[in-house]
């Protein structure tokens, strides 16, 4: 004999018009798939969102991921970063900067001022870590370096001191060095107040200064000729999203003009450039990984100061000095962090 619940269900289900049965069925398939759909739900993995003007070079890749694993992050394992860079196309940063909001990504890394403002006018809620900013108090990211405010904190590539260093060693190298064009462009955030420092030490080391203002691809060549008759004796580069992503004619026509430069990337250096003086940006990058560690524990970006760099690199190409005729003196080459010979 059946027990009496099964007949009791039987006769339950037997009064149901046949639209309920199917209601009842409906529900029960749909209950049974939530819950084995809930039993297989992997934990969820932070996801943090990197924006640059430019592709992101495997040595800062690298230090971002060195920067992580060192705090026990994984990328693609118990941590997911969601890449987005312009190539070059800067009008773009706005749309990428509110696709990576659109992720609901958990903290933005960005790679420049540029990058940090489009990323700052997206989104007020979401933590904003700045890999490099030269003067993010100027640029209106943070109200003082000790205490941020808002959602955005990081580093700062802030260092008075670095522009003097700079023009000393071109003028060490370059005999007879009177007149320097500075390269950069006059619209990039940060560049009014790295002039300012240049300018200065310029003014120590009785230097003539010839701006070269690049605000665009087709400013790069007409700024060479200028460059030459100017009779500008070296070159010294500002900086910005474009000149990086332009890297191979700037170095092509510094080369074809005969003009010795110090340049703001280690990139440059690498490929052909002269000089390299400044700040250790994957150190900057590796630290920044203990904002994202912090932030995800729950510290708000108001209450993480501003930090400042604390290791610089020294490298020189002995090969383009070569090409320029130009011998590095001992003592100078002795304080290079990294010879390229």
């Amino acid at each position: 004999m059946k027990p009496f619940w099964i007949l009791d269900f039987r006769f339950s289900i037997g009064r149901l018009r046949s639209k309920d049965l199917f209601v009842f069925a409906f529900c029960a398939l749909f209950f049974a798939l939530c819950t084995a759909v809930g039993a297989q739900q992997p934990n969820k993995i932070p996801r943090i969102g990197y924006l640059a003007a430019s592709r992101i070079e495997a040595g800062s890749r690298s230090a971002l991921q060195q920067g992580l694993r060192k705090l026990g992050y994984i990328e693609g394992q118990n941590i997911k970063v969601e890449y987005r860079y312009t190539e070059g196309r800067f009008e773009r940063l706005p749309v990428l900067a509110g696709e990576l909001v659109f992720l609901r990504v958990e903290v933005i890394l960005t790679a420049g001022s540029t990058a940090t403002r489009a990323a700052k006018e997206a989104t007020s809620t979401i933590p904003i870590v700045m890999l490099q900013d030269n003067d993010p108090v100027a640029s209106g990211f943070v109200a003082s370096l000790a205490r941020p405010g808002g959602n955005i904190t990081g580093l700062s590539t802030l260092r008075p001191e670095v522009s003097a260093k700079r023009l000393e060693l071109l003028k060490e190298v370059v005999p007879g060095l009177s007149r320097v064009g500075v390269l950069g462009a006059s619209d990039n955030p940060g560049n009014a107040q790295a002039l300012k420092e240049v300018e200065l030490a310029a003014g120590a080391l009785r230097l003539q200064l010839q701006y070269l203002d690049i605000r665009s691809p087709k400013d790069i060549e007409p700024v060479f000729l200028e460059a030459r008759r100017a009779n500008v004796d070296g070159i010294l580069e500002l900086g910005g999203p474009l000149l990086r992503v332009h890297q191979t004619a700037l170095l092509n026509l510094a080369a074809k003009n005969r003009l010795p430069a110090m340049w703001v990337r280690r990139g440059f250096v690498e490929a052909g450039g002269l000089m390299f003086y400044g700040v250790d940006t994957e150190d900057l990058i590796r630290r920044a990984a203990t904002y994202v560690d912090k932030i995800l524990k729950g510290t708000k970006p108001a209450d993480l100061p501003v930090e400042q760099p604390t290791r610089f690199e020294f490298i020189v190409n002995l090969k383009t000095a070569k090409t320029l005729n130009l011998t590095i003196p001992p003592d100078v080459l002795a304080r290079a962090t990294r010879i390229i010979r």
